[in-house]
């Protein structure tokens, strides 16, 4: 969970009166946190907000979880223009398959350039993260890369 999701989330809570947030195991990425981990990172981020939930979608396509869940779109950011290369034909493919429309928002520029791989990769070579996640990921995710002990911008703490 990157503040470019949560951008991308807070923003269409202004467009729809209840926002789902779809977690799904993806084997082409190599996740650093398991589904339930990710549901708990999400569900802190938007705690209090009634408006905001979050399921997962266990295998399947996600038309079927928009079906089961009664979703009439599906909200995707995009970063550039090679992400709607790669979500349009997905976008087509769910409409046609269902009918649910995909709403595309553009990305907020500050976070262009941000991806979770790229935090990932970050992250574990010591670079500094911080401002790109939200302040409990980035313990989080310190702490799964066993940088415990550091600051952000990786030197040792008063403990460490």
């Amino acid at each position: 969970m990157t503040n470019g999701h949560l951008d991308v989330i807070e923003r269409a809570t202004v467009l729809f009166d209840e926002v789902i947030v779809a977690v799904a195991s993806n084997p082409a990425k190599k996740s650093l946190f398991t589904v339930p981990e990710r549901v708990e990172l999400i569900e802190r981020s938007f705690a209090g907000r009634p408006e905001v939930s979050v399921q997962t979608v266990d295998g399947g396509l996600l038309v079927d979880f928009c079906r089961r869940v009664g979703a009439v779109a599906v909200v995707k950011g995009l970063r550039g223009g090679t992400d709607f290369a790669y979500e349009l034909p997905m976008a087509l493919m769910n409409r046609h398959l269902s009918g649910v429309e995909t709403v595309f928002l553009p990305g907020e520029p500050r976070f262009e350039h941000v991806s979770s791989s790229l935090i990932k990769e970050v992250a574990a070579h010591g670079g500094d993260v911080s401002g790109l996640v939200p302040d409990h990921v980035l313990a989080r995710l310190l702490d799964r890369l066993g940088r415990v002990g550091q600051t952000e911008n990786g030197q040792p703490d008063a403990a460490g």
